[in-house]
């Protein structure tokens, strides 16, 4: 922003500040008062300031597979869904620079994200109000610019890795709100810092539990923090927060008990017990034409047809399309609303259980796999897996991993880290409209590009190779 834009915004905050400052001293009874900290309260219970994290990660994934051309040719035909297929063929540019849809709103809801939490992080200590309260409600908006920073640094900068961190590039890291920002990118640790540095920071004056799930408490920043060192290949400290989060909350929904699900007879996601924060992913569901998931051979194969996830959650396709083949995720529709991507009590248990695989467990590894199976299946079906060595009971994990987290989110991220691990490295390609694509373990195109918009405007903001 030019010199003299600033001054000119500067100045007309100033006068309106001084011509408003009778009128906004004024407090009237029964209204909201500047000053109070309950507006922060009400800020905070705004689900949409809060909520929404990337589905980038959902289109890139080896979770799909676009095969039929009905879908292909509504995707490719319509500059509104160019997001998805340049996500889904892993292109260098998602956001047409020129087009009507040049803008990553992506990037646009976690920045915006940032902002609420930094607004009540900044003005919350001179509001009037008690100090309890304040602490309380400064704890929750550092989980939440925690969690938006840790979606940010797993969407659009490298997979973490203690070698290169200090110097590999981050996201701007914005922690105050002022006329101008510098956009320059710091080092991922530095980001990855300041993610820990909110969270641990938070849970002195975090409650142990909240009224709804999309409210931070205590069991939230233990399960961002098991989140956040599993990405950074820290699993001991990712096996300690995720024993700390399930110590609070460990309940499990029994699939096997179900023969159908709706939103009659399966938990919102404000109240699912499994939830330990609320995320949704940005957009509506994607659990109709065009833009429903059809899930991949690939997935489909290690999810099997016995396994609960599949009989409850995914459709033939003529449910979505009588053009359409395979098989589709329907876990949204089924529920009636978004598709959680928030910290959960499954999330923990397999952090659990990669914890001990990776520390030569195979036995505990399978146990926790299993607590959590045996809520997956019916009775009948249900079969305790077996590990024959610490390296099957890792492979065994992260399969569990692609049951459990399929199109929400995770198994981008998961794909990400573990490419460098010989065990997990694969070759992907996809065809689209006679096109060939290729996703190599080395690629730059695990890490998604920041929008031409953007850096155009900012040339300080580093563009991603």
């Amino acid at each position: 922003m030019k010199t003299s834009y600033k001054l000119f915004i500067i100045g007309l905050t100033a006068l309106f500040a001084s011509g408003c400052e009778k009128y906004v001293e004024i407090k009237t009874q029964g209204n909201l008062v500047p000053s109070q900290a309950i507006n922060y309260r009400y800020l905070l219970n705004g689900t949409s300031n809060f909520e929404s994290n990337p589905n980038l990660a959902d289109f890139a994934s080896d979770d799909i597979n676009i095969a039929d051309a009905a879908q292909i040719n509504s995707l490719s035909g319509s500059l509104f869904y160019a997001y998805f297929i340049n996500s889904y063929t892993w292109k260098p540019v998602i956001y047409t620079l020129g087009s009507t849809y040049e803008q990553d709103d992506n990037w646009n809801r976690m920045y915006n994200n940032i902002l609420y939490s930094n607004t009540i992080i900044a003005e919350l200590p001179s509001a009037t109000g008690t100090d309890v309260e304040k602490a309380e409600m400064t704890a929750e908006a550092k989980v939440h610019r925690a969690d938006s920073y840790l979606a940010l640094i797993n969407t659009y900068a490298k997979p973490y890795n203690s070698s290169t961190a200090a110097s590999d590039l981050g996201v701007p890291l914005i922690l105050t709100q002022t006329v101008t920002q510098s956009l320059s990118r710091p080092s991922i640790q530095a980001v990855y810092n300041q993610i820990i540095e909110d969270l641990t920071s938070a849970i002195p004056a975090l409650p142990a539990s909240q009224a709804y799930n999309t409210l931070p408490s205590k069991v939230s920043a233990y399960g961002e923090l098991a989140r956040c060192y599993l990405y950074m290949n820290d699993y001991a400290n990712a096996n300690r927060y995720a024993d700390l989060a399930l110590s609070l909350r460990s309940t499990l929904n029994d699939l096997g008990a179900l023969t159908s699900v709706s939103s009659a007879n399966y938990p919102r996601r404000i109240t699912d017990p499994e939830i330990l924060l609320s995320k949704t992913a940005y957009g509506n569901a994607l659990s109709f034409a065009p833009t429903a998931l059809r899930l991949s051979d690939d997935l489909l194969a290690v999810l099997g047809t016995t396994d609960q996830r599949y009989t409850l959650f995914t459709v033939p396709a003529s449910t979505i399309s009588s053009t359409y083949t395979g098989r589709y995720a329907y876990r949204e529709a089924r529920i009636g609303e978004n598709r959680n991507v928030g910290p959960n009590v499954p999330e923990m248990m397999l952090i659990k259980a990669e914890y001990y695989a990776r520390n030569n467990d195979a036995a505990n590894a399978m146990l926790w796999v299993n607590n959590l199976r045996i809520k997956r299946f019916k009775p009948a079906d249900y079969i305790p897996l077996t590990a024959t060595s610490p390296a099957d009971a890792l492979s065994k994990v992260i399969d569990e991993r692609r049951r459990e987290f399929f199109c929400r989110m995770l198994r981008w991220w998961d794909m990400r880290r573990l490419k460098s691990e010989t065990a997990f490295q694969k070759t992907y390609t996809r065809t689209v409209s006679g096109v060939t694509y290729t996703l190599a373990p080395n690629s730059n195109r695990y890490v998604f590009p920041i929008a031409e918009y953007l850096t155009n405007l900012n040339p300080e903001l580093e563009k991603n190779p």
